[in-house]
C-alpha cells in the first residue's frame, strides 16, 4: 500500500460577475467552503493554469462571457494507504465529488509520495 499526491481539476461556473478576478475569486471561494462544509480541509484549492497557445505562457483559467464564467480549479488531496494509482484515483474522486456535487471533475496527475516512518 503506498500514499499518493492526486491532482484533479474542475469546472466551476459563476453568475453574474463583471471580470476574471471576481469569477475566480467566487469560485476558489464557493469551492472552499463546500469542502470545509464536509471538513475537507485538506484538500488544497487554487485557480488553474491553462496554456497560452500562441507562446505556451501559462495564465489563469477563466473565460467570462454574458456575465457568467467558466473557472477551471486545481483540487489536491493525498491519499493514504491506496493499492493502486488507480485505487488512489477512484478515492480522491469519490471524496471530493461527493462534497462538489454536479461538478466536473477529473484525475490530471498522481504522483506516489514517501511514506513517512
Amino acid at each position: 500500500m503506498g500514499n499518493y499526491l492526486v491532482a484533479m481539476e474542475a469546472a466551476w461556473l459563476v453568475r453574474d460577475v463583471d471580470s476574471i478576478d471576481d469569477a475566480i475569486g467566487v469560485a476558489v471561494s464557493e469551492a472552499g467552503k463546500r469542502l470545509n462544509s464536509e471538513n475537507m480541509d485538506y484538500v488544497e484549492v487554487e485557480v488553474g493554469a491553462t496554456g497560452c497557445p500562441a507562446c505556451g505562457e501559462p495564465f489563469d483559467s477563466a473565460f467570462v462571457a454574458a456575465q457568467t464564467a467558466l473557472v477551471g480549479l486545481g483540487l489536491e488531496m493525498e491519499v493514504f494507504n491506496a493499492d493502486s494509482e488507480e485505487h488512489a484515483s477512484r478515492i480522491a474522486k469519490s471524496e471530493v465529488g461527493g462534497a462538489l456535487r454536479d461538478v466536473p471533475l477529473s484525475v490530471v496527475e498522481i504522483m506516489e509520495t514517501p511514506e513517512d516512518e
